[in-house]
């Protein structure tokens, strides 16, 4: 095998269409772009605009608003620890903080803290420091011979 001998599979490169190169091209003249008025000109095109008529968008009404105190956290299904400890990806010696899920790549990013859900099973004695589970997480830790502590400045920013 040679380098001058490599080359692509046939028809795996599509050559581009060259607009507006003349009649015998098959796309010459107007360039695929019909003719006359404001969308076959350069540069200029209103989204939205609907010919005069009322725009879809200003005929809807207005609903919601963002909250910019929300906090948002990373939500953390118990199944999903219990796989980090089988991997001793996770030390069950130490509390199990949100640094120590990232670290263990269980998160991608801190965010605000992380909540604990209840979905999977928990069979490792662990002690959460978290910034807030469900009813049925802090059951199945508890079962489990665990324990949960939700940390307080999260609950405050979040009440």
């Amino acid at each position: 095998m040679k380098l001058n001998g490599i080359s692509d599979n046939p028809g795996s490169k599509k050559s581009r269409v060259r607009v507006g190169r003349g009649i015998g091209s098959g796309c010459g003249k107007t360039g695929g772009r019909g003719v006359k008025g404001q969308k076959a000109r350069s540069g200029v095109r209103v989204k939205g605009f609907e010919g005069g008529q009322m725009p879809l968008y200003r005929r809807l009404p207005k609903r919601g608003f963002t909250n910019i105190f929300a906090l948002e956290f990373n939500e953390v299904n118990l199944g999903r620890i219990q796989a980090a400890v089988d991997a001793h990806k996770l030390d069950t010696k130490t509390p199990v903080t949100i640094e120590s899920l990232v670290a263990a790549g269980v998160c991608t990013k801190a965010r605000d803290g992380v909540r604990i859900l209840g979905a999977g099973e928990l069979k490792t004695k662990l002690a959460f420091e978290v910034a807030g589970a469900s009813k049925s997480a802090v059951e199945a830790i508890q079962k489990a011979g665990g324990t949960v502590t939700i940390l307080s400045a999260a609950a405050e920013a979040h009440a």
